[in-house]
């Protein structure tokens, strides 16, 4: 009986294995937004923030878990845009340093600007556990637009994000 219970564990599991590396969310494309949020770690992610916000998508754009010692000249010299952009429209978020600090980082940034929605751009395979976070700590009225910069991942990425999203779920129905 115990072994039955273990082994459809483990079937259930790899089926939702399954299910999660063949169904990566997709860019959004053109769409408005109040703004855009872009946590650090991955390639692509500032670049397509950058891009939808030069393409009029939004307002203002965050960028979470910056590394203190960045500056917004330095990130406007990096990908080629004038600093002016930055000036603007750009805030840079030091406060976060993993996907959970992260939402919270988002979460103080939004409300003081009392935003409704926002376009959440992170690497395809990061995006299930980052929108999470996110609706974990947001106003509920505010309304959250998947924008996943395709990647190639390893398995092993997949299999790691996978297990930390579920992993993270079971948590917080444990109250972790």
């Amino acid at each position: 009986m115990i072994r039955r219970a273990i082994s459809l564990v483990v079937i259930v599991w790899l089926l939702g294995f399954a299910a999660f590396a063949v169904t990566l969310p997709r860019p959004l494309g053109p769409m408005k937004t109040d703004a855009i949020i872009v946590p650090t770690g991955g390639p692509g992610r500032i670049e397509t923030g950058l891009e939808r916000l030069e393409a009029g998508d939004a307002r203002r754009m965050l960028i979470t878990g910056v590394n203190r010692d960045v500056k917004p000249s330095e990130l406007a010299a990096e990908y080629n845009r004038p600093v002016a952009v930055f000036d603007c429209c750009v805030s840079l978020g030091f406060d976060a340093s993993d996907t959970r600090s992260n939402a919270l980082e988002v979460s103080r940034w939004l409300v003081r600007r009392k935003y409704k929605s926002i376009r959440l751009v992170t690497a395809d395979w990061h995006m299930r556990r980052a929108r999470y976070e996110l609706e974990r700590v947001l106003p509920a009225d505010v309304r959250i637009y998947d924008d996943g910069v395709r990647s190639t991942p390893s398995l092993a990425t997949l299999w790691k994000e996978y297990n930390k999203y579920v992993l993270r779920r079971l948590g917080a129905v444990l109250g972790l």
